[in-house]
Protein backbone atom coordinates (compact mmCIF):
# COMPACT_ATOMS: atom_id res chain seq x y z
CA UNK A 1 0.00 0.00 0.00
CA UNK A 2 1.20 3.15 -0.92
CA UNK A 3 0.94 4.96 2.36
CA UNK A 4 1.92 8.44 0.75
CA UNK A 5 -0.69 8.58 -1.60
CA UNK A 6 -2.75 12.55 -1.85
CA UNK A 7 -6.41 12.27 -2.37
CA UNK A 8 -8.07 14.37 -4.49
CA UNK A 9 -9.53 16.53 -1.67
CA UNK A 10 -11.88 18.29 -3.43
CA UNK A 11 -13.84 15.66 -5.41
CA UNK A 12 -13.49 13.61 -2.50
CA UNK A 13 -15.38 16.15 0.07
CA UNK A 14 -18.15 17.18 -3.60
CA UNK A 15 -18.65 13.37 -3.62
CA UNK A 16 -19.17 13.00 -0.42
CA UNK A 17 -21.54 16.62 0.58
CA UNK A 18 -23.17 17.83 -2.77
CA UNK A 19 -26.16 15.97 -2.28
CA UNK A 20 -26.85 16.05 1.18
CA UNK A 21 -27.57 19.77 1.44
CA UNK A 22 -30.07 22.25 1.04
CA UNK A 23 -27.87 24.48 -0.91
CA UNK A 24 -25.13 23.38 -2.96
CA UNK A 25 -22.94 26.02 -4.22
CA UNK A 26 -19.94 24.16 -5.09
CA UNK A 27 -20.82 23.27 -9.24
CA UNK A 28 -18.13 24.04 -11.00
CA UNK A 29 -20.55 24.59 -14.04
CA UNK A 30 -24.35 25.51 -14.94
CA UNK A 31 -27.33 23.64 -13.96
CA UNK A 32 -27.37 20.73 -16.01
CA UNK A 33 -29.60 20.31 -19.17
CA UNK A 34 -32.04 17.51 -19.37
CA UNK A 35 -32.28 14.79 -22.68
CA UNK A 36 -35.41 16.64 -23.15
CA UNK A 37 -33.93 20.14 -23.33
CA UNK A 38 -30.63 18.57 -25.38
CA UNK A 39 -32.65 16.61 -28.31
CA UNK A 40 -36.08 18.63 -28.11
CA UNK A 41 -37.40 16.79 -31.37
CA UNK A 42 -39.12 13.47 -31.33
CA UNK A 43 -37.42 12.29 -34.94
CA UNK A 44 -33.99 12.91 -32.89
CA UNK A 45 -35.13 10.88 -29.56
CA UNK A 46 -35.99 8.04 -31.87
CA UNK A 47 -32.73 8.04 -33.10
CA UNK A 48 -30.94 7.64 -29.77
CA UNK A 49 -33.71 5.17 -28.75
CA UNK A 50 -32.58 2.78 -31.65
CA UNK A 51 -28.67 2.75 -30.44
CA UNK A 52 -26.96 -0.29 -29.68
CA UNK A 53 -25.61 -0.15 -26.19
CA UNK A 54 -22.39 -1.52 -27.28
CA UNK A 55 -18.77 -0.34 -27.20
CA UNK A 56 -17.79 2.67 -29.22
CA UNK A 57 -14.66 2.95 -30.87
CA UNK A 58 -12.51 2.74 -27.91
CA UNK A 59 -10.74 6.46 -29.05
CA UNK A 60 -14.43 7.73 -29.72
CA UNK A 61 -16.74 7.14 -32.38
CA UNK A 62 -15.59 8.50 -36.00
CA UNK A 63 -18.03 11.26 -36.03
CA UNK A 64 -17.76 12.75 -32.58
CA UNK A 65 -13.43 13.12 -33.23
CA UNK A 66 -14.59 14.55 -36.87
CA UNK A 67 -16.89 17.25 -34.81
CA UNK A 68 -14.66 17.93 -32.24
CA UNK A 69 -11.72 18.51 -34.68
CA UNK A 70 -13.62 20.86 -36.69
CA UNK A 71 -13.06 23.81 -33.46
CA UNK A 72 -9.85 23.31 -33.63
CA UNK A 73 -8.08 24.94 -36.65
CA UNK A 74 -6.37 22.26 -38.88
CA UNK A 75 -6.90 19.37 -36.90
CA UNK A 76 -8.45 16.11 -38.31
CA UNK A 77 -10.16 13.10 -36.04
CA UNK A 78 -6.94 11.79 -35.59
CA UNK A 79 -5.43 14.43 -33.36
CA UNK A 80 -8.34 13.87 -31.08
CA UNK A 81 -8.93 11.10 -28.54
CA UNK A 82 -12.40 10.93 -26.58
CA UNK A 83 -11.83 10.67 -23.05
CA UNK A 84 -14.29 9.51 -19.95
CA UNK A 85 -14.57 13.65 -18.98
CA UNK A 86 -11.66 16.13 -19.02
CA UNK A 87 -9.92 14.36 -15.64
CA UNK A 88 -9.28 11.32 -17.56
CA UNK A 89 -7.64 13.39 -20.57
CA UNK A 90 -5.55 15.28 -17.96
CA UNK A 91 -4.53 11.69 -16.54
CA UNK A 92 -3.72 9.73 -19.53
CA UNK A 93 -1.99 12.70 -21.07
CA UNK A 94 0.57 13.07 -17.66
CA UNK A 95 1.02 9.09 -17.83
CA UNK A 96 2.30 9.36 -22.08
CA UNK A 97 4.48 12.28 -21.42
CA UNK A 98 6.15 12.37 -18.38
CA UNK A 99 8.08 9.79 -16.06
CA UNK A 100 8.92 9.60 -12.17
CA UNK A 101 11.27 12.33 -11.70
CA UNK A 102 10.36 14.84 -14.55
CA UNK A 103 9.88 18.61 -14.06
CA UNK A 104 6.52 20.34 -13.93
CA UNK A 105 5.21 23.76 -13.79
CA UNK A 106 1.63 23.80 -12.76
CA UNK A 107 -0.65 26.96 -12.37
CA UNK A 108 -2.03 28.02 -9.22
CA UNK A 109 -4.97 28.33 -8.11
CA UNK A 110 -6.28 25.69 -10.47
CA UNK A 111 -7.98 22.92 -10.00
CA UNK A 112 -5.77 20.55 -7.98
CA UNK A 113 -6.20 17.35 -9.84
CA UNK A 114 -2.97 17.40 -12.40
CA UNK A 115 -1.48 18.76 -8.99
CA UNK A 116 -2.34 15.29 -7.39
CA UNK A 117 -1.48 13.31 -10.41
CA UNK A 118 1.85 14.99 -10.52
CA UNK A 119 2.73 14.06 -7.02
CA UNK A 120 1.46 10.83 -6.63
CA UNK A 121 3.41 9.79 -10.05
CA UNK A 122 6.50 10.86 -8.60
CA UNK A 123 7.03 14.45 -10.66
CA UNK A 124 9.14 17.52 -9.68
CA UNK A 125 6.69 20.04 -8.82
CA UNK A 126 7.41 23.93 -9.88
CA UNK A 127 4.37 25.91 -9.23
CA UNK A 128 3.34 29.68 -10.44
CA UNK A 129 1.04 31.70 -9.69
CA UNK A 130 -1.97 34.42 -10.82
CA UNK A 131 -1.89 37.24 -8.96
CA UNK A 132 -5.03 37.78 -6.88
CA UNK A 133 -4.00 41.43 -6.43
CA UNK A 134 -3.52 42.27 -10.08
CA UNK A 135 -7.06 41.02 -10.96
CA UNK A 136 -5.87 37.42 -11.19
CA UNK A 137 -2.94 38.35 -13.93
CA UNK A 138 -0.33 35.89 -14.39
CA UNK A 139 2.77 36.83 -12.34
CA UNK A 140 5.43 37.05 -14.89
CA UNK A 141 8.29 36.87 -12.73
CA UNK A 142 7.08 33.36 -10.16
CA UNK A 143 6.42 32.27 -13.93
CA UNK A 144 9.72 32.26 -15.14
CA UNK A 145 11.15 30.67 -11.82
CA UNK A 146 9.23 27.68 -12.61
CA UNK A 147 9.88 26.97 -16.03
CA UNK A 148 13.63 25.77 -16.10
CA UNK A 149 15.60 24.44 -18.67
CA UNK A 150 14.03 20.90 -17.05
CA UNK A 151 10.82 21.79 -17.23
CA UNK A 152 8.74 18.67 -19.31
CA UNK A 153 5.47 20.40 -19.15
CA UNK A 154 3.39 23.28 -18.56
CA UNK A 155 0.22 22.88 -16.78
CA UNK A 156 -2.28 25.94 -17.51
CA UNK A 157 -5.79 26.33 -16.79
CA UNK A 158 -7.84 28.93 -19.34
CA UNK A 159 -10.06 30.55 -18.41
CA UNK A 160 -9.11 29.37 -14.89
CA UNK A 161 -10.36 27.70 -12.36
CA UNK A 162 -11.47 28.76 -9.69
CA UNK A 163 -10.81 32.28 -10.55
CA UNK A 164 -12.26 32.69 -13.92
CA UNK A 165 -9.56 34.60 -15.56
CA UNK A 166 -8.89 34.86 -19.18
CA UNK A 167 -5.39 34.99 -19.97
CA UNK A 168 -4.05 37.88 -22.48
CA UNK A 169 -2.55 37.57 -25.66
CA UNK A 170 0.93 38.98 -23.95
CA UNK A 171 0.74 36.18 -21.36
CA UNK A 172 -0.22 33.71 -24.00
CA UNK A 173 2.78 34.70 -25.52
CA UNK A 174 5.01 34.67 -22.45
CA UNK A 175 4.07 30.82 -21.70
CA UNK A 176 4.64 29.93 -25.34
CA UNK A 177 8.36 31.51 -25.26
CA UNK A 178 8.61 29.69 -22.17
CA UNK A 179 8.09 26.44 -23.27
CA UNK A 180 9.55 26.83 -27.16
CA UNK A 181 13.02 27.68 -25.09
CA UNK A 182 12.80 24.55 -23.42
CA UNK A 183 11.02 22.27 -25.51
CA UNK A 184 8.27 21.76 -23.21
CA UNK A 185 4.85 20.73 -23.48
CA UNK A 186 1.64 22.92 -22.59
CA UNK A 187 -1.28 21.26 -21.68
CA UNK A 188 -3.88 23.66 -21.84
CA UNK A 189 -7.40 22.49 -19.82
CA UNK A 190 -9.73 24.65 -21.93
CA UNK A 191 -13.34 23.61 -20.45
CA UNK A 192 -14.27 27.03 -19.62
CA UNK A 193 -14.07 27.85 -23.26
CA UNK A 194 -17.12 29.20 -24.07
CA UNK A 195 -18.63 30.25 -20.66
CA UNK A 196 -17.31 33.51 -20.91
CA UNK A 197 -19.13 36.97 -19.18
CA UNK A 198 -18.15 40.03 -21.56
CA UNK A 199 -17.99 38.55 -25.02
CA UNK A 200 -19.53 35.96 -27.30
CA UNK A 201 -16.24 35.05 -28.86
CA UNK A 202 -14.90 31.82 -27.44
CA UNK A 203 -11.59 31.95 -25.52
CA UNK A 204 -9.12 30.68 -28.72
CA UNK A 205 -7.66 27.41 -27.69
CA UNK A 206 -3.54 26.97 -27.41
CA UNK A 207 -4.01 24.55 -30.13
CA UNK A 208 -1.98 25.57 -33.48
CA UNK A 209 -0.47 28.35 -31.89
CA UNK A 210 2.23 25.97 -30.50
CA UNK A 211 3.13 22.61 -31.67
CA UNK A 212 3.52 20.58 -28.65
CA UNK A 213 0.00 21.24 -27.01
CA UNK A 214 -2.16 19.10 -25.38
CA UNK A 215 -5.46 20.83 -25.45
CA UNK A 216 -8.15 19.65 -23.15
CA UNK A 217 -11.82 20.23 -23.75
CA UNK A 218 -15.11 18.76 -21.90
CA UNK A 219 -19.01 18.85 -22.04
CA UNK A 220 -19.20 19.94 -18.27
CA UNK A 221 -18.91 23.40 -18.04
CA UNK A 222 -19.63 25.54 -21.10
CA UNK A 223 -22.46 22.79 -22.62
CA UNK A 224 -24.00 22.13 -19.48
CA UNK A 225 -23.61 18.28 -20.00
CA UNK A 226 -21.26 17.31 -17.12
CA UNK A 227 -23.26 13.70 -16.63
CA UNK A 228 -22.24 12.58 -20.33
CA UNK A 229 -18.39 11.83 -19.21
CA UNK A 230 -17.46 13.34 -21.93
CA UNK A 231 -14.28 15.07 -22.55
CA UNK A 232 -11.46 15.12 -24.84
CA UNK A 233 -7.53 15.37 -25.89
CA UNK A 234 -6.76 17.19 -29.11
CA UNK A 235 -2.61 17.07 -29.98
CA UNK A 236 -0.17 15.15 -32.21
CA UNK A 237 -1.23 12.21 -33.63
CA UNK A 238 1.49 10.51 -32.25
CA UNK A 239 0.95 11.59 -28.86
CA UNK A 240 -2.91 11.50 -29.61
CA UNK A 241 -2.21 7.36 -29.93
CA UNK A 242 -0.39 7.39 -26.74
CA UNK A 243 -2.91 8.26 -24.91
CA UNK A 244 -5.02 6.01 -26.52
CA UNK A 245 -3.42 3.27 -25.96
CA UNK A 246 -3.14 4.18 -22.12
CA UNK A 247 -6.84 4.57 -21.99
CA UNK A 248 -6.95 0.85 -23.25
CA UNK A 249 -5.23 -0.09 -19.48
CA UNK A 250 -7.84 2.58 -17.81
CA UNK A 251 -11.41 3.02 -18.61
CA UNK A 252 -11.10 1.15 -22.53
CA UNK A 253 -13.57 3.97 -23.79
CA UNK A 254 -16.88 6.25 -22.77
CA UNK A 255 -20.48 4.84 -23.47
CA UNK A 256 -21.33 4.64 -27.02
CA UNK A 257 -24.83 6.54 -25.88
CA UNK A 258 -22.46 9.55 -24.50
CA UNK A 259 -20.87 9.38 -27.78
CA UNK A 260 -23.26 9.76 -29.95
CA UNK A 261 -25.25 12.36 -27.74
CA UNK A 262 -21.84 14.65 -27.81
CA UNK A 263 -21.60 14.56 -31.58
CA UNK A 264 -25.52 15.85 -31.51
CA UNK A 265 -24.60 18.56 -29.07
CA UNK A 266 -21.11 19.94 -30.97
CA UNK A 267 -23.36 19.26 -34.20
CA UNK A 268 -23.46 23.11 -36.04
CA UNK A 269 -27.00 23.44 -35.60
CA UNK A 270 -27.02 22.32 -31.78
CA UNK A 271 -23.57 23.83 -30.44
CA UNK A 272 -24.37 27.16 -30.24
CA UNK A 273 -27.98 26.75 -28.87
CA UNK A 274 -26.17 25.19 -25.23
CA UNK A 275 -23.08 28.07 -25.24
CA UNK A 276 -26.11 30.28 -25.33
CA UNK A 277 -28.00 28.77 -22.64
CA UNK A 278 -24.69 28.46 -20.99
CA UNK A 279 -23.86 32.34 -21.22
CA UNK A 280 -27.69 33.21 -20.61
CA UNK A 281 -27.24 31.15 -17.10
CA UNK A 282 -24.19 32.87 -16.51
CA UNK A 283 -24.76 35.99 -17.28
CA UNK A 284 -27.94 36.42 -15.15
CA UNK A 285 -26.42 34.18 -12.30
CA UNK A 286 -23.53 36.56 -11.34
CA UNK A 287 -25.38 39.61 -11.31
CA UNK A 288 -27.33 38.09 -8.73
CA UNK A 289 -24.51 36.74 -7.09
CA UNK A 290 -22.48 40.11 -6.71
CA UNK A 291 -25.08 42.24 -5.71
CA UNK A 292 -25.14 40.22 -2.30
CA UNK A 293 -21.52 40.24 -2.25
CA UNK A 294 -21.56 44.21 -3.17
CA UNK A 295 -23.70 44.64 -0.12
CA UNK A 296 -21.01 43.55 2.74
CA UNK A 297 -17.75 45.38 0.92
CA UNK A 298 -16.11 45.11 4.51
CA UNK A 299 -16.66 41.24 4.35
CA UNK A 300 -15.96 40.25 0.27
CA UNK A 301 -13.45 40.65 -2.28
CA UNK A 302 -13.05 39.73 -5.64
CA UNK A 303 -12.11 40.01 -8.81
CA UNK A 304 -15.00 40.11 -11.64
CA UNK A 305 -14.24 36.25 -13.47
CA UNK A 306 -13.77 36.92 -17.40
CA UNK A 307 -15.33 33.39 -17.87
CA UNK A 308 -17.25 30.32 -16.06
CA UNK A 309 -20.47 30.30 -13.50
CA UNK A 310 -18.24 30.55 -10.36
CA UNK A 311 -16.93 33.42 -8.42
CA UNK A 312 -13.53 33.07 -6.20
CA UNK A 313 -14.12 35.07 -3.27
CA UNK A 314 -11.86 36.11 -0.61
CA UNK A 315 -13.59 36.30 2.77
CA UNK A 316 -12.18 39.22 5.46
CA UNK A 317 -12.34 36.62 8.28
CA UNK A 318 -9.74 34.57 10.20
CA UNK A 319 -11.39 30.91 10.05
CA UNK A 320 -9.80 28.40 7.83
CA UNK A 321 -11.91 28.07 4.57
CA UNK A 322 -11.95 24.14 5.42
CA UNK A 323 -13.18 25.49 8.95
CA UNK A 324 -15.64 27.63 7.77
CA UNK A 325 -17.50 25.09 4.89
CA UNK A 326 -17.73 22.02 7.80
CA UNK A 327 -19.81 24.82 9.82
CA UNK A 328 -21.59 25.97 6.91
CA UNK A 329 -22.70 21.83 5.77
CA UNK A 330 -23.34 21.81 9.97
CA UNK A 331 -25.14 24.66 10.73
CA UNK A 332 -26.59 25.77 7.41
CA UNK A 333 -26.75 22.57 5.14
CA UNK A 334 -25.03 24.72 2.62
CA UNK A 335 -21.76 24.16 1.02
CA UNK A 336 -19.11 25.76 -1.56
CA UNK A 337 -15.64 25.13 -2.03
CA UNK A 338 -13.50 25.86 0.46
CA UNK A 339 -10.27 27.84 -1.03
CA UNK A 340 -7.90 25.61 0.34
CA UNK A 341 -8.63 23.39 -2.16
CA UNK A 342 -6.87 25.02 -4.69
CA UNK A 343 -4.30 25.91 -2.69
CA UNK A 344 -5.08 29.46 -1.71
CA UNK A 345 -7.21 29.82 2.11
CA UNK A 346 -9.48 32.69 3.09
CA UNK A 347 -11.22 32.10 -0.44
CA UNK A 348 -14.75 30.60 -1.03
CA UNK A 349 -15.68 29.20 -4.65
CA UNK A 350 -19.13 29.66 -5.19
CA UNK A 351 -21.27 29.02 -7.87
CA UNK A 352 -23.75 30.96 -9.03
CA UNK A 353 -24.93 29.16 -12.57
CA UNK A 354 -28.19 28.25 -10.68
CA UNK A 355 -31.54 29.63 -10.16
CA UNK A 356 -31.86 32.81 -8.34
CA UNK A 357 -33.82 31.74 -5.61
CA UNK A 358 -31.31 29.26 -5.08
CA UNK A 359 -28.04 31.26 -5.20
CA UNK A 360 -29.97 34.10 -3.24
CA UNK A 361 -30.60 31.76 -0.42
CA UNK A 362 -27.56 29.93 -0.41
CA UNK A 363 -25.53 33.01 -0.42
CA UNK A 364 -27.77 34.08 2.72
CA UNK A 365 -26.50 31.42 4.16
CA UNK A 366 -23.08 31.89 3.76
CA UNK A 367 -23.48 35.55 5.16
CA UNK A 368 -25.43 34.55 8.10
CA UNK A 369 -22.78 32.04 8.79
CA UNK A 370 -19.33 34.60 8.37
CA UNK A 371 -21.06 37.68 10.53
CA UNK A 372 -20.95 35.17 13.42
CA UNK A 373 -16.90 35.40 13.44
Amino acid sequence: MNKDFTPFELERFMSIWEYQVDYNLSESGVHPMTMRELVQEDVFLQYFMDIELNYPQTNGIPMLRDQIAQYYPGATKDNVVVTTGAAQANFTSILSLLDAGDEIAIMLPNYMQIWGVAKNTGLKINTFELDENNGWQLDEDSFLRAVTPKTKLIAICNPNNPSGHILTESERSLIISAAKKVGAWILADEVYAGAEHWTDEITPSFWNDYDKVLAIGSLSKAYGLPGLRIGWVVTQKEIADQIWARQDYITISTTQLSNHLAAFALSSGVRPRLLARTRSLIRQGYQNCINQLQAYPDLFSYTPPGAAAIIFVRYNKEILSRDLVDTLIQQQKTYAVPGAHFGLEHHLRISYGLSDEYVTEGMRRIIQELLKY
